[in-house]
């Protein structure tokens, strides 16, 4: 299935994969999507949206094994306070359902910070706009289509 964020690579002239897998909508978890595409979840992103207090809305993306550091995503995006967006406002926003969320091709080009460990890869696997398929890809291809600046704003599980 060819997504909206797959069109926009094409576009771009960006090679991919895509791979698509059985989706248990009781079962999201970054971990377990890994799993059924075959990679290590510290290679699986996943992308949030957050408001800060200064820019507003931007996609943090962080490796699927770890949390998003509210502290560190302010700091790297010079908002002095970070919050989740509510689940309930993520669709309305991005254009996207939750474990489908991507920071590519979504209803507007919002800022991404993407997870310094995102360049210890060759390959990483991102949404590719819905449930069940994911996009792999080369981190510095997909660094130039989202525009994202790099940070530490990943921590380890709590």
């Amino acid at each position: 299935m060819k997504t909206n964020a797959a069109r926009l690579l094409s576009g771009m002239g960006i090679s991919y994969e895509l791979r698509e897998y059985e989706v248990d909508p009781d079962d999201l978890a970054a971990e377990t999507v890994a799993r059924k595409v075959g990679m290590p979840a510290e290679q699986v992103f996943k992308a949030l949206l957050v408001r800060g207090d200064r820019r507003g809305l931007l996609f943090a993306v962080v490796p699927g094994d770890s949390e998003l550091d509210l502290k560190a995503i302010a700091k790297a995006s010079g908002d002095k306070q970070v919050t989740m967006v509510p689940l309930k406002e993520v669709q309305p926003l991005t254009g996207y359902i939750r474990g489908g969320v991507t920071a590519l091709a979504g209803k507007k080009d919002y800022p991404v910070i993407a997870d310094e460990t995102i360049e210890l890869f060759d390959v990483v696997s991102v949404s590719a706009g819905v449930r069940g398929t994911q996009i792999l890809i080369a981190p510095a291809d997909y660094l130039r289509a989202t525009k994202a600046s790099v940070a530490p704003i990943a921590r380890p599980p709590t």
